[in-house]
């Protein structure tokens, strides 16, 4: 029985979805104005988890992350660099899903773009000004008006007054109230728009994944997720709209990943201590960051660091070495087996990967001890629901990856070779220094009864 952690309610509760076997579930995903940084990895592996698992435990999954093509970002940075809109947003796009496609992350379902949606987005505004919860100022914006939703923060757990006294809001003299938020904005000189009954402009943000996801999830869902960052406003914003413009529940569960921490700081743009994905494959091999981000659990905050991905790198050796030292057998995934009821147990306890980790380490230590194909096979098949060592394992033990390749494949090989050479005339003395100077390098060789084989340590 699957349980996870609801945001809105802030206690763990049992999964029931809308429609029985099938799972609705909306993320918010990237804007598109530059490279993809460690938080957003973090997104789309932890949901990509959340995905597989539903998917392995019987689930019709219909998951969709959208993509914000056009906001204030956008517009300036195509600007700065003197290219089109459409330019920017699809090279950072692809950009995405190349970084995506490194992690092991599967396309979702649907990834809409929001200048697709822009109609009904001009609908949904005209719904909420027709029915009192919105209104046009004389500017040709258009705002929510924010008292006029009795649930609004219920999310975020603050009553409006207490938003109103916490939150630093801009003046606005268009605004009724301080904390009123933009539908749509009046076009300026310059930028994309679009024809409204409000005039030329363009929408807000929060307005977006309100169309998009009813437009393919429909008016209720069941799961909606996002980085903790997002809580407030933009979900909290979401569910006003969407529920004041249909009257009824958006979304029976909220889903928030933790932050990414830098030197116990939340990694941010403005702190100048972000990490993009890029930055971090040019030192790490894709399935160690992805191994580091699931090895924690998905609320809880994470901790970046070079030693705590080499720890990661590390642990995940652990696991490919078992792998290597029995080659598997192909076996059909058993959920009555000990080791996967346990692992199934973890994971339908709000997703919790570090227990579920916990039982792989456990089977690979049992593959050592027993030799046995069929525990090895059972080992890859559980890993293959979080997505993990699903590669050849000498192919991982002998990768490298940007400044941590450290020696060439060819030129680990060429040692090696120089070292049986040595060892076959019986100089001892320079296979020592052979395998030291390997060893030096991060190379670690294994001699057996086949030859020598060797990983990176």
């Amino acid at each position: 029985m699957l349980k996870l952690h609801n945001t809105l309610t802030r206690q763990k509760e049992v999964f029931t979805p809308i429609e029985a076997n099938k799972v609705r579930m909306y993320v918010c995903g990237m804007t598109v104005y530059d490279f993809c940084h460690l938080g957003h990895a973090r997104v789309m592996v932890v949901f990509d988890m959340v995905a597989r698992w539903l998917r392995a435990s019987g689930y019709q999954v219909n998951y969709v992350r959208n993509i914000t093509d056009i906001d204030d970002k956008i517009i300036r940075r195509a600007a700065e660099n003197g290219e089109s809109i459409g330019e920017l947003t699809q090279r950072f796009i692809d950009a995405m899903n190349e970084d995506s496609g490194a992690l092991g992350v599967e396309r979702p379902d649907h990834e809409p773009r929001a200048t697709a949606f822009v109609p009904g987005m001009i609908r949904m505004i005209e719904t909420l000004i027709g029915n009192g919860h919105a209104y046009a100022a004389e500017n040709g914006d258009v705002y929510y008006a924010v008292h006029a939703f009795d649930g609004y923060g219920k999310l975020s757990g603050k009553s409006l007054d207490d938003l109103r006294a916490g939150e630093r809001v801009e003046v606005d003299p268009h605004k009724r109230d301080p904390m009123d938020f933009v539908l749509w904005k009046a076009a300026k000189p310059g930028e994309p728009s679009w024809d409204s009954p409000w005039g030329a402009g363009r929408p807000g943000w929060h307005i977006e994944c309100s169309v998009m996801s009813e437009h393919l999830l429909g008016e209720h869902f069941d799961i909606h997720g996002g980085g903790a960052d997002l809580q407030f406003p933009h979900h909290e914003n979401e569910i006003a709209q969407s529920e004041g413009a249909h009257g009824h529940t958006f979304v029976n569960y909220w889903m928030h990943n933790g932050f990414i921490r830098v030197d116990d700081e939340k990694m941010s743009k403005s702190l100048g201590n972000f990490f993009t994905i890029r930055e971090v494959l040019a030192k790490y091999d894709p399935e160690v960051v992805r191994f580091f981000i699931l090895r924690a659990h998905y609320r809880s905050p994470l901790n970046y660091s070079d030693a705590h991905l080499d720890d990661a790198r590390a642990a995940l050796t652990r696991l490919y070495t078992a792998l290597k030292s029995v080659p598997p057998t192909d076996v059909r995934l058993e959920w009555h087996d000990e080791y996967a009821v346990r692992f199934k147990a973890a994971m339908d306890d709000d997703f919790n990967t570090v227990e579920a980790m916990a039982v792989l380490f456990e089977l690979a230590g049992e593959v050592h001890k027993t030799q046995s194909s069929a525990l090895a096979g059972r080992l890859k098949s559980l890993a293959a629901v979080l997505g993990l060592l699903q590669r050849e394992p000498q192919a991982f033990l002998q990768g490298g990856q940007g400044d941590a390749a450290g020696l060439s494949v060819e030129e680990i090989e060429a040692r090696i070779e120089a070292r049986r050479l040595a060892r076959a005339r019986k100089d001892w003395a320079e296979s020592d220094r052979v395998r030291d100077e390997l060893a030096a390098a991060g190379v670690v060789l294994e001699d057996g009864a086949g030859g020598t084989t060797w990983r990176r340590s």
